[in-house]
């Protein structure tokens, strides 16, 4: 039981933890080099790559949707990935600790809630497929006919079905974050002051 908790612990929550931790520590080691080289200006404007950069990465989304049919879903969820780490750290530098538009904080918060969303689907929807992968090559070697080997993993197979389903959690988060995020664009486009 050790081993499989060390294995799970290696393999699923250290890697969920330093991806966010990489994500904080990058953006304030942004920010800081910034600050350091008196270009605060800069993070103001690092808003709009960040968003061009996460809508860039739904086309993993588009293509799960078939409203694109380029591309291989595989390499496309790679980019997705990479794409929206490298959009959410580019807003997290624009944000920076500036406490003072809510709507601005809401869409933030938002935008975490669905990194954390998305990489607890990442690594749970991984971690569930392996345990049902080994399960069945376990039965396998024990000779188990495809009958007995389907009624020994209905519940595993079952409860990795409800774990692939995470997306149903995830989408609303990313509407949440959409709508609060056009909602922060429009109201800078309202109060800019475009004397």
């Amino acid at each position: 039981m050790t081993g499989i908790r060390a294995s799970l612990m290696q393999r699923d929550v250290i890697p969920f933890y330093l991806s966010l931790a990489a994500l904080a520590g990058g953006a304030l080691a942004l920010d800081a080099g910034l600050h350091l080289a008196n270009a605060v200006w800069i993070g103001r404007y690092l808003g709009i790559p960040g968003v061009l950069l996460i809508l860039a990465s739904s086309g993993y989304s588009m293509r799960k949707r078939k409203l694109i049919s380029s591309g291989k879903p595989a390499d496309l969820l790679h980019w997705h990935e990479r794409l929206a780490w490298a959009g959410s750290l580019l807003i997290l530098v624009h944000a920076g600790i500036h406490f003072n538009a809510i709507l601005a904080w809401l869409a933030v918060g938002a935008m975490l809630i669905n990194i954390a969303s998305g990489l607890t689907g990442k690594y749970l929807l991984g971690r569930s497929r392996q345990r049902l992968e080994a399960t069945r090559t376990r039965l396998r070697a024990r000779g188990l006919s495809p009958e007995q080997l389907e009624e020994r993993t209905y519940w595993d197979s079952l409860t990795f079905d409800v774990v692939k389903s995470w997306r149903v959690v995830h989408l609303p988060i990313t509407l949440a974050f959409s709508v609060l995020a056009l909602a922060h664009i429009i109201a800078i486009f309202l109060f800019w002051g475009w004397q």
